[in-house]
């Protein structure tokens, strides 16, 4: 199977002429002003009404793009319900807006209706630095939760990927990782216990694993096969990810080798397409 590489970023389009206003919001009868889910922030600022000569969802477009550009990440934008009754669109057009703007990576989906401008440019992870490194590098704060942390027999598959007997034992671990407190991706390894022993005694959420393999054992990563491609999470995932079940991922399945060509680990990771890019460079053979 061939895997496309590529990466996808939208350029935030100028912002619509036209008179922007503030929001207003009703006042109740105690003088309170309600708060309903499918209004937006006071500060949020939309133009008041859609050009005629144009397309609606062109419009809508280039409006969200300047919302989710000028608000910063993880500001909420206004529910389909409220751009759908403010702009006299149907509520179709404005959630086909929203769901391309999501596969840009200019919006992201929380559990339910919630949708948050993303933050921008969606990182990129070096593949032959350690996650821990790499975050601190870009001068952000990485964070790991673990999920799974044991010592297994090896399938059929996982003895393939690290060149050994079917049965030998692997060390498994499961750990969802994130920036600034935020998820970014679920990632799933295998490491031979044979070669590696005592993995399993180590604190992984505080120990970065290519760390440990280099002061422990002389281990350290050189170049690294990975496939990459696309898949809907599983319900399970999406709630670790706090993302919807169906808003693409990108999977990344690859073997990391050392300079002498042995395998140090195989895994396949999830991460969320809205807050990660792959990045590559095609040159001809000569």
């Amino acid at each position: 199977m061939t895997t496309a590489h590529h990466r996808g970023r939208a350029d935030a389009a100028r912002c619509p002429a036209g008179q922007l206003g503030q929001i207003h919001r009703p006042v109740g009868h105690n003088g309170n002003v309600p708060r309903p889910k499918h209004v937006p922030a006071d500060d949020l600022t939309l133009p008041d009404a859609l050009v005629p000569d144009r397309p609606k969802g062109d419009q809508l477009r280039e409006i969200l793009e300047c919302v989710a550009t000028d608000a910063g990440p993880g500001r909420l934008i206004p529910s389909e319900r409220f751009l759908a009754e403010h702009y006299a669109i149907s509520r179709g057009t404005v959630r086909l807006v929203i769901n391309r703007l999501v596969a840009d990576g200019l919006l992201y989906r929380q559990h339910g209706n919630a949708t948050f401008t993303a933050e921008r440019p969606p990182r990129q992870i070096d593949m032959l630095t350690s996650f821990t490194a790499d975050i601190r590098g870009r001068g952000a704060v990485p964070g790991t939760k673990v999920l799974r942390a044991l010592v297994e027999s090896a399938g059929a598959k996982i003895a393939g990927r690290l060149n050994i007997p079917p049965g030998a034992p692997v060390f498994r671990l499961e750990r969802l990782r994130l920036v600034d407190d935020e998820p970014l991706a679920l990632e799933r390894t295998n490491l031979s216990v044979d070669r590696f022993p005592g993995l399993d005694e180590f604190d992984w959420a505080e120990q970065s694993l290519h760390k440990t393999l280099a002061e422990r054992f002389g281990v350290v990563p050189d170049w690294n096969d990975t496939a990459i491609g696309a898949e809907l999470p599983n319900p399970h995932d999406a709630a670790l990810l706090e993302i919807e079940a169906t808003q693409p991922c990108l999977v990344l399945s690859g073997t990391l080798h050392a300079a002498d060509g042995q395998v140090i680990e195989a895994g396949r990771s999830l991460y969320r397409a809205d807050r990660y890019t792959v990045f590559t460079t095609a040159r001809r053979s000569r």
